[in-house]
This record gives C-alpha cells, sequence and structure tokens, in this order.
C-alpha cells in the first residue's frame, strides 16, 4: 500500500480492499459480456457496440433506474448478501420489458459504510447472474465507501439499465382494447417493495428476522429475502413468437403503488377493469404478514403485490394461447379481469399513478382460500 493510500485509510476508505472486491466480483461480471461489450472490467466507462442497432428500422432506446428499497436491512440484519442483487435487476429490467424492450446493458452502484470484499462480490454476483439470465450486459459499476455516513455493515444498492425495442412494436395504452383479456403473472413473494411496512409489523411484534414461523416454513429473514421473480426472458421469448405476433398488447410490473395503481398506468383513459380476487389466493407470507398486523389482505393492496407480479393485457382471441405460452415459460398465469370501455360510475376506481393519467381498476369480491 502506497503512503497516500496508506493515508486515505486512516480516515476509513480502504482503497485496497476495493480493488480486491472487484477480483471477487471479476468472473461474474464477465459472464454477462457478449461480443457487443468492448473491454473489460474497471474501465472509466463500460462499452457497448450498438451496431446491432442498425436492424432496427426506428430503434428507440428505452431506459430504467431502481434500488430495491428498505429490503436491504433485512439481507444486512440476515448477513446475506448473495440475492439482493436480483432483486436489483428484476426491479429494473422487468420495468423495460414493460414497453416491450429488449434489455441490453446495466451499470450498477454500490454505496456502503466499509468495503468488505466478500460481501461487495455477493451482491455484484446476485446482480450479475440476474443480468446473466436476462441477456443483460453488466457493463460498468461503482462500489463507494462512506465511512462516517454510513455504517460499517451498512449499504445500499442501485442501477441503471437501457434496452431498445422497434418503434411500431411500443407495448402499452395506445394499444389495448375494448374486451382484452388480463393475465396475471404469478410473484415469487414479497418482491421489493413494502418491505417499510413489513419491518413495522414484525417491530411492533417484537419479532426477528431470525425466528423460526412455523406458516412460512423457514425464519422470517429466509422467506423476506425469495428474490424478485425475472420476468423480462419468458415475456420476450413469447413477444417474438411469430404466432403470437401482436397478441400482448401491455405489460404492467407491480411495483411501488400495489396491485390496482399499476395496472391503472397502462390502461388509456375511459377504459376501465374490475379484478376479480377470487382468482388467485394469495401467498402464504402476505398472509401470515397482514395477520400478524391485524390487517385485512384488502387493505395492504396498495403496499404489497399480493401474489401478482406482472400483468400482461392481451387480444381476448389470443389469451389462451398466450396464457399457454407463458405458462410453458415455467410462469403461473391465470385470467384476473378484462378490459372494458363502457361508460358507467367510477367512483372507488383507482385511476392512474404517478403521473399518468391512465384508466380505472379496482378489485372485486373475496380472495381464494
Amino acid at each position: 500500500m502506497s503512503e497516500n493510500a496508506s493515508i486515505y485509510a486512516q480516515s476509513g476508505v480502504d482503497t485496497a480492499a476495493g480493488d480486491l472486491a472487484v477480483e471477487l466480483m471479476k468472473s461474474a461480471v464477465t459472464r454477462t459480456h457478449g461480443p457487443e461489450v468492448i473491454g473489460g472490467v474497471g474501465g472509466f466507462a463500460g462499452l457497448f457496440d450498438a451496431s446491432a442497432l442498425k436492424e432496427y428500422r426506428r430503434p428507440l432506446l428505452a431506459s430504467a433506474t431502481d434500488g430495491v428499497g428498505t429490503k436491504v436491512a433485512i439481507a444486512q440484519a440476515m448477513d446475506i448478501h448473495d440475492t439482493i442483487g436480483q432483486d436489483l435487476v428484476a426491479m429494473i429490467v422487468d420495468d423495460i420489458v414493460v414497453v416491450g424492450a429488449k434489455p441490453l446493458a446495466m451499470t450498477d452502484y454500490i454505496a456502503c459504510g466499509k468495503v468488505v470484499p466478500q460481501r461487495i462480490a455477493d451482491i455484484v454476483r446476485g446482480i450479475a447472474e440476474a443480468c446473466e439470465a436476462t441477456g443483460t450486459a453488466l457493463v460498468g459499476g461503482e462500489t463507494a465507501e462512506h465511512p462516517g455516513l454510513l455504517g460499517p455493515d451498512d449499504y445500499d444498492v442501485a442501477g441503471a439499465a437501457v434496452g431498445v425495442v422497434e418503434a411500431d412494436r411500443v407495448l402499452g395504452p395506445e394499444r389495448v382494447a375494448d374486451g382484452d383479456v388480463i393475465l396475471a403473472l404469478g410473484a415469487s413473494g414479497l418482491h421489493s417493495n413494502g418491505f417499510s411496512l413489513v419491518r413495522h409489523i414484525l417491530a411492533s411484534k417484537g419479532v426477528a428476522y431470525t425466528d423460526a414461523s412455523a406458516d412460512l416454513g423457514s425464519s422470517y429473514g429466509e422467506a423476506l429475502l425469495v428474490p424478485t421473480a425475472l420476468y423480462t426472458s419468458p415475456l420476450l421469448r413469447v413477444l417474438e413468437d411469430p404466432a403470437l405476433d401482436g397478441a400482448i398488447h401491455a405489460l404492467s410490473h407491480v411495483t411501488g403503488g400495489g396491485i390496482a395503481a399499476n395496472l391503472a398506468r397502462v390502461l388509456p383513459v375511459g377504459m376501465w377493469t374490475e379484478l376479480d380476487r377470487g382468482a388467485w389466493s394469495p401467498l402464504p407470507v402476505f398472509r401470515h404478514l397482514a395477520d400478524l398486523g391485524g390487517h385485512s389482505l384488502e387493505s395492504v393492496e396498495g403496499a404489497w403485490n399480493l401474489g401478482i407480479g406482472m400483468f400482461a393485457v392481451v387480444d381476448a382471441a389470443s389469451a389462451q394461447h398466450v396464457a399457454a405460452a407463458l405458462t410453458a415459460e415455467g410462469l403461473d398465469v391465470w385470467v384476473a379481469g378484462s378490459i372494458s370501455a363502457s361508460s358507467r360510475d367510477l367512483a372507488g376506481f383507482e385511476q392512474g399513478a404517478k403521473g399518468v393519467q391512465g384508466g380505472a381498476v379496482r378489485l372485486v369480491g373475496s380472495y381464494a382460500a
């Protein structure tokens, strides 16, 4: 270690630890690189050969950025760091596929109080493995050590990605039509939203993440750290199936804001739907946490996905075939409702969200047992 580096280390920043973390993560990151990635790990900027975009008539770039919220607090408490990376990738690339785009490249950012090389490598390995599973090149990243601002075991993760879609194949409200069928795609668990409520419930009941739960069949922490499902690759394969060309009109990633609000964002103004709660049974983790907190399932629909990770709005004539194709991809799929353009009183409906003047959605009935 040089004298300058030693002085920096005395202030709490260990550049040698950062270099070791890069070495530990390098092989996992490199596996995400195809021939489009120019250069290796550690450059000031990642280079991605965009020549392939010449094959597009009018390529549109789709970008998204996100983090995983307070779920990182549970990873830190459990000292389990190799799943949070998939959460990060899913939150970003599954937003990109919503418009029908194929993710191309991603970068990540990890801020921590102290660089623990193996911990950082575990986080990045999870990111890289999820990037590999979704066909996304991990072309760069940054690990920033913030002593005094974050505790030695504290960290946060964020990332951004870019994808591409042909202009005339963009999915969204413009394609949605009266009579379209809404398919729900099952979630793996809580995914990466609503954890502030989860943590509040557990803290108010004096429950530790390491405590075992008979209802969950594991410790609370293990159940809560089940990584967010990755929908990108299965959806892209179905979107690219010539037999189903044009069948999917819109997609909605169920993240912050819950079920109704996220679906309303991808519906056109003037159209509405009622989702039948009886079409599915919320996963045990949702039932247990709601009971523990003294909440009804209906009251947490704006915080948790309750078992639906993505919606696909599809042409009615093709709904059965799309559902079969998604099921063949290993996804749990069911019909949740249909779209109507008829005139009606929309009191009690969720109408648009996050600045989008969208359609109207409400949930009706009771959940299946």
